[in-house]
């Protein structure tokens, strides 16, 4: 059913009536899906969920164009169908998933769920702003990485002579934002199609790059952008730099939570709040 996009027999699933407390992941690559919080009887005969792990789950129309598929972001394996307008939770939304295509981690067994992400694209200001604003998201730290002095300054950085990109340090509960989330914030916040410039920003300090910490960060970043290649969501070859994270190195407590402490400065309104602006507009439920 995984892969044939099969579904099985109303109330014959073994999570249809199943109520424990947990999280529900991919049964084929092991993924977050749905918490069991948001689970709900809705009657239909298989497990439904008026919300998800933010980023996990995929959407795209059937062949009919009557029905939209909902399939794991990460492996592309058939869930279900998600159905909106029903009336039936607060949040109006049932997603119609097979028992089959998922698993059931207990609460106890979740184990830490924190994951932290290296993310660079423009002015670090930015980037941190805006990823206080995402659900799921525990913290943002603007800081250095990439390059190879160690303990640079900001004025170093911005020479352009220590190889350090202006980047962020996003720690997230993987529970109710996945990686694949966390890069769709990402990628609606800067323009990973111009080397070493963001709009009037420009030096390699800003450039797009990801720091992955482990393979499966640097697989899924990998995908994810040749995935926006072959969609050809830019107008132009995306370039973002993909390497392993050797050291972050936090900026000085002046950059620390900038955009918060000066929103009124022209830089903020002219530059950030634009950006949120865009990001609220193009994600959504973040």
């Amino acid at each position: 059913m995984i892969v044939d996009k099969g579904t099985e027999a109303p109330h014959s699933g073994g999570y249809d009536k199943f109520f424990g407390k947990g999280l529900y992941v991919c049964r084929r690559c092991e993924a977050p899906l749905y918490r069991s919080g948001d689970k709900f009887d809705s009657g239909c005969g298989w497990p439904a969920f008026d919300d998800s792990v933010l980023g996990a789950v995929g959407r795209s129309l059937d062949a009919d164009g009557r029905r939209t598929e909902i399939t794991c972001a990460r492996c592309g394996a058939h869930l279900g169908h998600e159905f909106v307008g029903e009336g039936l939770t607060p949040k109006n939304v049932r997603a119609c998933v097979n028992s089959v295509s998922m698993k059931f981690v207990p609460q106890a067994d979740i184990g830490k769920p924190v994951e932290t992400a290296y993310l660079g694209g423009g002015c670090f200001w930015c980037l941190e702003a805006a990823f206080k604003m995402v659900r799921g998201v525990k913290s943002a730290v603007s800081g250095y990485a990439g390059g190879t002095k160690p303990d640079p300054t900001y004025g170093q950085v911005c020479g352009g002579a220590t190889g350090h990109a202006e980047v962020v340090k996003v720690e997230f509960d993987r529970t109710l934002i996945s990686f694949e989330g966390i890069l769709d914030v990402f990628f609606a916040l800067h323009d990973p199609t111009t080397p070493n410039r963001q709009g009037n920003d420009i030096g390699p300090q800003y450039r797009s790059i990801i720091l992955y910490t482990d393979d499966l960060q640097k697989e899924i970043a990998q995908n994810y952008t040749k995935r926006l290649e072959q969609e050809r969501i830019f107008d132009k070859p995306v370039i973002t730099e993909i390497k392993p994270l050797e050291n972050f190195y936090p900026a000085e407590a002046n950059h620390q939570n900038y955009y918060a402490r000066n929103a009124g400065a022209p830089y903020c309104q002219l530059v950030i709040a634009p950006k949120i602006t865009k990001m609220l507009n193009n994600l959504k439920n973040i």
